[in-house]
């Protein structure tokens, strides 16, 4: 799991929620730990003017109960595998779940697509942080390698492939 503080983070969102037409970035870049979230991979454009084949997404470790979204005319793929932690859903103790969602189709570099997925945002997960989503983008000559992580006190501008991030709120005071 990737983290950084809440001053990267803000810099991090400022920054991922201006380049919509030149990364893959995510939707909704804010949620509450202990939530649903819907999550929505935006992709603005092809690689060097190619059509996008298959986008891969990689599930942090803390997102649990991941259900992606079909599209018409893509295949959906989804490859599961042990968690470094047991997560506790509704009862159940979940020790495995999705870690990639993959989808293989064909986007223009003339169009823009959204690909969606569903999931928890565990309790443990910490507040008040970036959570990242590496994300590649393949297409028939090339790649766009979305899975750069900034570190402490990097400037998020010097990254050419920032991976989308998803900055963690306190969960929510009230339960239903």
């Amino acid at each position: 799991m990737k983290l950084m503080t809440f001053a990267s983070a803000a810099m991090i969102v400022a920054v991922m929620g201006t380049t919509v037409n030149a990364h893959a970035t995510l939707e909704q870049q804010e949620a509450q730990v202990g939530s649903f979230y819907k999550g929505v991979m935006r992709v603005g454009h092809g690689c060097e003017g190619e059509a996008t084949l298959k986008l891969r997404i990689a599930i942090p470790e803390g997102v649990i109960s991941v259900k992606p979204m079909p599209k018409p005319g893509w295949t959906l793929e989804t490859v599961s595998g042990d968690y470094a932690n047991s997560y506790d859903y509704y009862g159940t103790t979940l020790t495995s779940g999705v870690q990639e969602i993959v989808w293989t189709g064909e986007l223009s570099n003339d169009h823009y697509d959204e690909f969606t997925f569903r999931a928890k945002l565990d309790g443990s997960l910490a507040a008040d942080q970036m959570l990242f989503f590496p994300t590649i983008q393949e297409c028939a000559n090339g790649s766009h390698n979305w899975v750069e992580i900034p570190v402490q006190g990097q400037d998020p501008h010097d990254l050419e492939q920032p991976a989308p991030g998803l900055y963690l709120q306190p969960a929510s005071k009230h339960s239903h």
